[in-house]
């Protein structure tokens, strides 16, 4: 029996996958698809509720993405944040323009009045926090509409229709920076779409397993196998599904953190599937001489990434698939539709066009980080594992900026450990979801001893966050942070200067490149 869905349709805002995120949390199943969706495609679909997202562009601008007006005569509710806002005005007689002035535009936390007589509002304080990032307004709303939430700027932040399901907010409820967003959209989930909370990720492991079943038939999967969370609960999964059909391939690639790669094969050893360890260190570092543009980085690790599976592949006899571990901020961040790229990854846009393959196998394409993790815990892995902290697929290649070189890495390595080894000794761990140290290609002047030096900068970065798409620097204690500069530039050679990021994202991503 499939379960309740909700379609979230995508026009180009980068909160978009976000909004997805918080309709699961709230045990209601969804999906982001392109905003060209056919009418046929959304019957199809069969979606109990509709969610513009928001977007960068001016709904009345020629080449801004549309919907086939149709949608409104579904009878399917429909939520529009921003852009969505602002669409679903246009096309059902409101009037959209630019804000006449600065104070029109609202950019931020904004103090925001709620009419709580509205099902969206329904058990919310009559005046709280939201975060607004819009320059168009609805100058004028649809007649059927009534407006229902203000600001001291803007008169029409919140309008609806409700005997026809239609909901409309300028501000964005699914960042956390909304103070009841979460509840808006449980609301409109629940109390306007008529949600039973039907879905969770024992139910998603399940159906996964099945499908993986019926897709694979006899064949044989090859994993790459980081050891991190992804691939490892990926490796679970598929090890559920098909058994000793799976072979998992660890690339060693050179490009790990201290002893990375004994931890990765000792965490594995007792596992009941074929694990192999290739050590490519040479082959990679060579085919990255002198490359320092990052996203040229990224496509060249993942397309050697594809070789060295190929090459393995041949050697073990005939392989039908290649698993991935790749997870929706991935395929979020490489770029979706009208959204931006913000960043390739190497297991999906790094990808090259040929691949001697029959298919690829990404069973936790869909899945946020934190239900990476739930899902981990509902196959049994242990904890440590489960928790284990992020690392990127293209590894340290990332976190030098610049050129890479094994000299390089080494150092980054060792100023790495220390600043994990002193995060474990004051017990941080759980007070961050993501540390590590980044090597910059930027020297400056000191002094050690009675001597110049002319060394490299190194950069430390710490976040906090529910769910990668949006993070908040984290507050380390000053003598932690003493006692990892001191440590570091005693320790390792080449480094006499220490800084500390602390910008949130956004604006920045959690890695630099």
């Amino acid at each position: 029996m499939q379960n309740q869905r909700v379609l979230v349709l995508d026009f180009g805002g980068q909160y978009n996958q976000l909004i997805a995120r918080r309709v699961r949390e709230c045990n209601v199943y969804c999906e982001v698809k392109p905003h060209s969706m056919t009418i046929d495609e959304i019957k199809a679909y069969d979606p109990i509720g509709i969610i513009f997202t928001g977007g960068p562009q001016s709904v009345y601008a020629a080449g801004s993405p549309q919907v086939d007006p149709k949608i409104f005569e579904l009878g399917i509710p429909v939520l529009g944040i921003c852009y969505g806002c602002q669409l679903m005005a246009h096309y059902l007689g409101g009037e959209v323009t630019a804000a006449q002035s600065d104070t029109a535009r609202e950019y931020g936390k904004t103090p925001t009045f709620f009419d709580t007589d509205c099902r969206l509002f329904k058990g919310l304080p009559e005046e709280s926090v939201t975060w607004m990032s819009h320059g168009d307004y609805m100058a004028k709303v649809p007649e059927s509409f009534r407006l229902v939430a203000h600001s001291a700027a803007c008169p029409t932040v919140g309008i609806c229709d409700e005997a026809r399901g239609f909901y409309g907010v300028q501000f964005h409820p699914e960042v956390n920076h909304t103070e009841y967003g979460q509840k808006m959209l449980h609301n409109f989930l629940y109390e306007v779409c008529g949600a039973k909370g039907d879905w969770t990720m024992g139910d998603y492991m399940r159906a996964s397993i099945e499908s993986i079943r019926a897709k694979v038939g006899d064949g044989k999967v090859l994993l790459a196998l980081s050891g991190g969370v992804d691939s490892s609960v990926a490796a679970a999964l598929l090890a559920e599904a098909v058994g000793n059909q799976l072979t998992c391939i660890f690339v060693d690639h050179g490009l790990m953190r201290k002893d990375e790669g004994d931890e990765v094969e000792a965490a594995f050893k007792n596992w009941d599937i074929n694990f192999i360890r290739v050590n490519a260190q040479d082959r990679f570092l060579s085919k990255l001489a002198g490359v320092s543009e990052p996203e040229a980085k990224r496509k060249i690790i993942g397309e050697e990434f594809i070789r060295v599976f190929e090459d393995e592949g041949k050697k073990i006899g005939s392989v039908d698939y290649l698993a991935q571990g790749t997870i929706y901020p991935d395929v979020i961040e490489s770029g979706t539709n009208v959204a931006a790229v913000i960043k390739s990854h190497h297991n999906v846009g790094g990808l090259p066009d040929f691949v001697d393959f029959k298919e690829i196998i990404e069973p936790l394409r869909l899945l946020f980080k934190d239900e990476v993790r739930t899902l981990g815990r509902e196959l049994g892995l242990p904890e440590y594992l489960v928790m284990r902290q992020p690392f990127p697929g293209p590894g340290l290649a990332i976190r030098v900026i610049g050129d890479i070189t094994k000299e390089k890495l080494d150092i980054l390595r060792e100023a790495d450990f220390i600043f994990r080894d002193e995060i474990a000794k004051a017990h941080l761990e759980g007070t961050m979801n993501q540390y590590f140290a980044v090597l910059t290609n930027m020297r400056s002047v000191g002094v050690m001893g009675d001597g110049r030096t002319y060394d490299y900068t190194l950069a430390l970065r710490s976040v906090t966050t529910t769910d990668f798409m949006t993070a908040d620097w984290a507050r380390i204690p000053y003598d932690v942070l003493d006692k990892v500069s001191v440590r570091i530039v005693n320790e390792v050679k080449d480094i006499n200067r220490i800084v500390y990021d602390i910008t949130s994202k956004p604006p920045a991503t959690i890695e630099w490149e």
